[in-house]
């Protein structure tokens, strides 16, 4: 076997087998989105209450990226994703234990650092393969979203067939095999690490580069909404549309799946017309679903010549899922774009920049439910959450154009320059 024909398999089995453990770690991480539905009905929650316990994984995975990131640049990413998945194991086994409210949010805590894996094999996955195809490799790994997906699948089956406390303990056996199986198919390679003579504090030098916060912005939406919304649906179709726990996660399945599996297709996308393009037309995509997924259901009297006549207007269930389904497959698409832009941006300090865009995107999906609660207790109308997201992806929208949009061409038509920077 030469040597390009080995390093070439070498990185297949990298990507092939990060993708799986994020597949795994991404399903624990939002194990509550299913759970949580008879762990609130058990302990009388607020839908306040429920955003919070949903939420609380998603704040651990979020403010861990950082430093799992620069750990990355630092030791490798084979050591610390393998690391981070045997400190998972005991914490999820414990949360079938849990009995009261403060049990689930402090276990929750612990539970979270599985989300920190994705800035560890961002980096560590993109490594392996050259910069035209970074976009591409980035993608493959971030499918590993559709745990979500999986989640939806296989807890209500489980809760159904046992209750929720064993969804846990499957959850934790399923976590010690994969992080196994990682140790045994993946690599190191010492020419990835960063040199040992780079400081921390000259790796988050590259932080103070506006792009970065720009990028976070973006990420905040496509990651941040979709984790937000993939913990939301369950229990919005079970109060909506009346559905029972496995009919309501196997509909909002068909936002999560597509959110995660078609990120690939986005990493080649962004790889063949660049990440700015695909980002422009997601954030479009998202403000045109959003706005229709806003409105909510909503009853008139009209007085006419033949007496009052009501009116109903408001999506059924086959157009909100078909609107959730393709706002899916554009975040698909923008989680791509975004780290295509890193990628392009900061090659030498991926880890970094990862982490700290990741770390933006999970702080998106931890305060999102614990809005989407907080509206919803206080307006009483459900698609109040899809007001909220419409009203962020509008900041994003204007922000892209000022920044980007008029100082660049698009799409083969010459932009106007623009004196912003």
């Amino acid at each position: 076997m030469s040597v390009i024909t080995q390093k070439n398999s070498k990185a297949y089995s990298v990507l092939i087998i990060s993708t799986i453990a994020f597949t795994v770690c991404f399903m624990v991480w939002m194990m509550f989105g299913v759970i949580g539905i008879p762990i609130k009905k058990t302990l009388n929650l607020s839908a306040t209450q429920f955003g919070l316990l949903t939420a609380m994984p998603i704040l651990t995975g979020s403010l861990v990226r950082v430093p799992l990131g620069i750990w990355t640049d630092r030791y490798g990413g084979r050591i610390v994703m393998f690391s981070l998945m045997l400190a998972c194991v005991i914490p999820i086994w414990l949360m079938s234990y849990a009995t009261q409210y403060w049990h689930f949010l402090m276990i929750g805590l612990f539970v979270g650092l599985a989300g920190g894996s994705f800035s560890v094999g961002t980096p560590y996955v993109a490594r392996w393969f050259p910069k035209n195809r970074q976009g591409f490799a980035m993608g493959v790994f971030g499918a590993g979203n559709s745990g979500a997906a999986v989640n939806k699948f296989l807890a209500p089956a489980l809760v159904v067939a046992f209750g929720w406390a064993v969804v846990p303990q499957v959850y934790a056996a399923v976590m010690l095999g994969a992080a196994i199986l990682f140790w045994f198919f993946s690599y190191s390679n010492s020419t990835h690490l960063v040199t040992t003579n780079t400081s921390f504090k000259e790796q988050l030098k590259a932080l103070k580069d506006p792009k970065v916060l720009r990028y976070c912005q973006y990420y905040s939406i496509v990651f941040g909404g979709y984790v937000g919304l993939s913990l939301w649906m369950v229990q919005y179709y079970v109060g909506e549309f009346g559905l029972d726990i496995r009919s309501a996660a196997l509909l909002a399945a068909c936002f999560s799946l597509p959110g995660g599996v078609l990120r690939a297709i986005g990493g080649w996308i962004s790889d063949k017309y660049g990440a700015h393009q695909v980002t422009w037309w997601v954030m479009w995509v998202s403000w045109i679903c959003l706005f229709l997924l806003s409105y909510p259901q909503t009853e008139f009297i009209i007085q006419t010549i033949n007496g009052p006549e009501t009116f109903r207007i408001g999506l059924n269930i086959y157009l909100f899922t078909a609107l959730l389904f393709i706002l899916g497959i554009a975040w698909a698409f923008g989680k791509a774009s975004v780290f295509k832009y890193i990628g392009d941006d900061f090659p030498n300090n991926i880890g970094t920049i990862s982490g700290i865009v990741g770390l933006a995107g999970g702080l998106g999906g931890f305060v999102l439910p614990i809005l989407f609660g907080a509206l919803l207790d206080i307006t009483g109308i459900r698609s109040s959450a899809f007001m909220l997201m419409y009203g962020v992806v509008w900041v994003s929208l204007i922000w892209m154009y000022f920044t980007e949009v008029r100082r660049s061409e698009l799409m083969g038509g010459k932009a106007i320059p623009s004196l912003i920077q």
